[in-house]
C-alpha cells in the first residue's frame, strides 16, 4: 500500500520557515529602526584588518590570478563528482565506468584547451 503525503503533513514546515524568516525580517526592521545613526570620521573610512589605508587600492594586477582561482574551483569540483563514484564502483557497474570515462574525458579536453592557451603559464 503506498502513501502519499497531503498538504497538511507539511503544515509544520511550513510554519516553521515563516517563522524563521519572520524572525529575520523582523530583527533587521527592528535595528534599522532603533540602532544608533551617528556617523563619524572613523566610521566612514575604510578599514581592512586593521591597518592604515595607503594609497589607491584600484591597481591594475594580471588576470591570470582569477584565472588560476577559477580552474582551481573547476578541477576541486571534479575531484567533489569523483569520490561518490569512487564510492559506488561496484553498484554502477559498467554504465558507471562509461559515465565517468566521458567526464573524465571532457575535463581531459577542458585541461588541453587550457595549456594550449597557456593559461598556466606566468609571465
Amino acid at each position: 500500500m503506498e502513501t502519499q503525503s497531503a498538504p497538511v503533513d507539511f503544515l509544520p514546515i511550513i510554519f516553521q520557515v515563516v517563522v524563521a524568516l519572520g524572525f529575520v525580517v523582523g530583527t533587521l526592521i527592528i535595528t534599522h529602526y532603533l540602532g544608533p545613526r551617528r556617523k563619524t570620521a572613523d566610521k566612514l573610512s575604510t578599514f581592512e584588518a586593521g591597518v592604515k589605508v595607503v594609497g589607491n587600492a584600484r591597481q591594475p594586477f594580471s588576470i591570470k590570478y582569477f584565472l588560476v582561482a577559477i580552474l582551481f574551483v573547476l578541477f576541486d569540483v571534479e575531484v567533489i563528482f569523483m569520490y561518490p563514484w569512487a564510492v559506488n564502483f561496484r553498484e554502477l557497474g559498467m554504465a558507471g565506468m562509461v559515465e565517468m570515462f566521458i567526464f573524465m574525458g571532457t575535463l581531459l579536453l577542458g585541461f588541453i584547451y587550457v595549456i594550449k592557451k597557456k593559461a598556466l603559464d606566468w609571465d
